[in-house]
């Protein structure tokens, strides 16, 4: 999962039942990472993007908060700012070891339609994401993807990593979109072929109710244990919206508001030009990262449709193809 990259923390709050289907998902980086992000589609909810563009003075961030609620789930990185204010993590603006201000940049999803009208993320869910934030973390209905759907189908949260020589890249996605992540006709996920899931795809059309997708969103993080520049870091966001493309169609909507981040740790260097292959050695080394990062963003998004639980309305695929699973349909 993208917390096989060493430093990288997850953790989630969310509410379901009794009217709410929403929650929160932090990706925490106590020691710091490079941070940038790509956003893609025509109805981003976001905060703090633009410090983290190249030309702008931080360098590094201290957190990712993901949320559900739409615009009024950005209030969740106001939680996230106070539990690392409390523990003097942030961007030195003083003398003291407490005069901090955390980088916490953040995206929302929209969910909305899975709760009572009100009921949504707020600062107390990015302070318990936070309490809650560790290595090993649940996929499926939990944090920010509590409330998600992908088409058809419940969205979730999902997970994957992949190792490139010396290297780690992990991703981590709020399966969100308008478009569906699996073809209908016959129960496979557009990005099947990009990882071995245990399951047996089906091969069976399933009469799924038509869903009204308005607004919708995937948000996510990508993560590598490299020494990378915001700029580099970009790079390897802007290749894991390519991994988002492979597993959702349409993807990128004018309805969509697709917003990947990328986090670089800083634990291994790139090749230099001093090696064998010259000024080409870096770009190079970083292409592979960037390939790895469009592979393990697809597979965290069929790991997110694969671990949803029906919630909010919206059937799960276990339920509608149990078959892949080891279990009788219908």
């Amino acid at each position: 999962m993208i917390t096989d990259v060493p430093g990288v923390l997850v953790g989630h709050h969310e509410r379901v039942g009794d009217g709410w289907a929403t929650g929160t998902t932090v990706v925490l980086v106590p020691e710091g990472a490079v941070g940038a992000v790509d956003q893609r589609g025509g109805a981003p909810g976001t905060r703090e993007t633009n410090l983290l563009e190249p030309e702008n003075l931080v360098q590094r961030v201290n957190a990712v908060c993901l949320s559900g609620g739409s615009a009024y789930g950005l209030a969740a990185a106001d939680g996230v700012m106070r539990w690392l204010s409390e523990r003097n993590l942030g961007f030195p603006v003083g003398t003291q070891p407490h005069e901090v201000v955390p980088i916490v940049p953040a995206a929302v999803l929209f969910d909305l339609p899975r709760s009572d009208w009100g009921n949504r993320p707020d600062a107390s869910f990015g302070y318990a994401a936070c309490d809650a934030a560790s290595r090993s973390f649940e996929q499926g209905t939990v944090g920010a993807g509590a409330g998600a759907a992908v088409g058809s189908l419940k969205g979730g949260i999902g997970s994957a990593s992949e190792v490139v020589g010396e290297f780690t890249v992990g991703a981590l996605a709020a399966v969100n979109a308008a478009g569906e992540a699996v073809d209908l006709a016959t129960g496979r996920a557009y990005a099947a072929d990009h990882g071995d899931f245990g399951v047996q795809w089906p091969s069976r059309a399933a009469d799924l109710p038509s869903r009204r997708t308005d607004l919708n969103t995937t948000i996510g993080v990508v993560a590598v244990d490299a020494a990378l520049s915001k700029a580099e870091a970009r790079r390897i966001a802007v290749a894991a919206q390519d991994g988002l493309a492979r597993a959702v169609r349409p993807a990128h909507t004018m309805f969509d508001g697709d917003t990947v981040f990328a986090l670089a740790t800083g634990a291994h260097e790139l090749p230099d030009a001093s090696g064998p292959f010259g000024a080409a050695a870096r770009p190079a080394a970083l292409d592979a990262l960037c390939s790895a990062a469009a592979r393990v963003f697809a597979r965290a998004m069929v790991h997110g449709l694969l671990a949803a639980t029906t919630a909010g309305g919206v059937p799960a695929y276990r339920d509608v193809w149990p078959e892949a699973f080891g279990q009788p349909p219908g």
